[in-house]
C-alpha cells in the first residue's frame, strides 16, 4: 500500500500528466483535430503581405490544420530566411527588387517558385489627383494641371516647397533600406531633380503614409514615392507621374525609365513541398490582384480591423475566387470557422 507522501508525489504526476495533454489536445486546430507542425510565413514592413498572410494563414490553420506563424523581416533576410528554412513560405515577393538573389536561388533549388500572387502592381512618383484635376466638391482648384510626368517637376518646384528648405522642393522618398530607395535617390541625379529638390527619407512606411494622408486631408500639395497595392490607393484617388516606359538598358543605366511591374510570387522552401503537400498545392492555387488587394486595405483601414478579420471578410467577400483553390472539404472548414 503507498504512503501519504507516495500518494502525494503520484497525483502531482497525474496533475501535470493531465495538464500535458490538454495542452496537446489544445494545439490542434478548431475542429478538434491534432496539429500537423507549425508553418512560418515571412513577415515584411508593408501591409499586403501582412494581409496575404492572414488570409493563407486562415485557410492553413482552419482548413488544413496546421499552426501560422511569422517571422518578420526585411526583403532580403526573409529570402535568406526561406532559402535555409527558417521561413517555410513567403507570400509576396517583390523579385524585382531581389532578382539576382531570387533567380540564382530558384535555380539552386534553395526555394520554389509555386504561384503569382499578382503582377498588375505599380510603384514611382505619385501626387494626389487634385493637384493636377481639383476637387470641386471640396472646392480645390486645379493646382498644376499640366503635371503630367516625372520630368515636369522642375517647373513646380515651389508647389513643393520644402517646409525646411523654402528654396526647393521636397520628394518624399522610400523607405530607407528598400531598393526603391536607391532607384530614386540615382533618379534625383540622373533626371538632374536634385536641382531643384531635396529627397526627404521617411523613417518608416508609417510616416511616409501619415505625410500623404495629412496633405490629402488638408487638401495639399504633395509629391513622393508611393506604390499599388496599399489600403492609400484603395481609398484614395492617387495619379502615378508618368516616366518613360520601361526598357531593361535604360534602366540599367542610371534607372531612367519607369519602375518595371513586379512579379509578386509566392515561394517555399525547398523541402515544404515533401512536408506539407498539401499546404503547397492550396499555395499554387492562390493568385489575386492589385485592386483586390488594395481593396481590402481600404477595409481594414477604414473598419479599424485587424488582418485576420480583413482575411475573414476577405474570404466571406470573395469565397467563388477562393474556393477553387483547396479541396470541397477544406473550403467548408475554412466557412465554417469564419461565420
Amino acid at each position: 500500500m503507498l504512503g501519504s507522501s507516495s500518494k502525494r508525489f503520484y497525483l502531482v504526476v497525474s496533475v501535470v500528466l493531465l495538464v500535458v495533454m490538454l495542452t496537446v489536445a489544445g494545439c490542434g486546430n478548431n475542429s478538434g483535430e491534432e496539429s500537423k507542425g507549425t508553418i512560418t510565413f515571412a513577415e515584411g514592413d508593408w501591409d499586403s503581405i501582412r494581409l496575404h498572410n492572414a488570409i493563407a494563414g486562415l485557410i492553413v490553420e482552419e482548413g488544413y490544420g496546421y499552426e501560422f506563424d511569422v517571422l518578420p523581416g526585411s526583403e532580403q533576410l526573409s529570402l535568406i530566411g526561406l532559402s535555409n528554412g527558417d521561413v517555410d513560405v513567403y507570400m509576396e515577393i517583390w523579385t524585382g527588387n531581389v532578382i539576382d538573389e531570387y533567380n540564382q536561388l530558384v535555380a539552386d533549388g534553395d526555394i520554389v517558385e509555386v504561384s503569382v500572387n499578382y503582377d498588375d502592381n505599380m510603384q514611382g512618383l505619385y501626387v494626389p489627383t487634385f493637384v493636377i484635376e481639383g476637387d470641386a466638391e471640396r472646392g480645390i482648384e486645379p493646382m498644376a494641371p499640366n503635371l503630367r510626368s516625372i520630368h515636369d517637376l522642375p517647373d513646380h518646384w515651389e508647389l513643393f516647397a520644402d517646409p525646411e528648405d523654402p528654396g526647393k522642393g521636397r520628394i518624399y522618398g522610400s523607405i530607407p533600406g528598400w531598393f526603391a530607395d536607391e532607384v530614386l535617390q540615382v533618379k534625383m541625379e540622373t533626371y538632374g531633380l536634385s536641382d531643384t529638390f531635396n529627397y526627404f527619407q521617411p523613417g518608416s512606411g508609417t510616416a511616409l503614409a501619415t505625410s500623404l494622408v495629412s496633405a490629402i486631408d488638408r487638401g495639399e500639395p504633395w509629391v513622393g514615392y508611393y506604390w499599388e497595392p496599399t489600403w492609400i490607393a484603395g481609398q484614395y484617388d492617387l495619379t502615378l507621374l508618368e516616366d518613360e516606359p520601361y526598357d531593361e538598358d535604360a534602366w540599367s543605366d542610371g534607372f531612367q525609365t519607369e519602375f518595371p511591374s513586379q512579379r509578386l510570387t509566392i515561394g517555399v522552401q525547398s523541402e515544404l513541398p515533401e512536408e506539407a503537400p498539401d499546404v503547397v498545392d492550396f499555395l499554387s492555387n492562390y493568385t489575386t490582384s492589385s485592386d483586390l488587394t488594395s481593396e481590402a486595405l481600404a477595409y481594414m483601414d477604414e473598419n479599424d480591423a485587424t488582418e485576420k478579420e480583413t482575411a475573414a471578410w476577405f474570404l466571406t467577400e470573395y469565397e467563388d475566387l477562393w474556393t477553387p483553390w483547396v479541396p470541397a472539404e477544406v473550403a467548408e472548414a475554412v466557412k465554417a470557422a469564419i461565420q
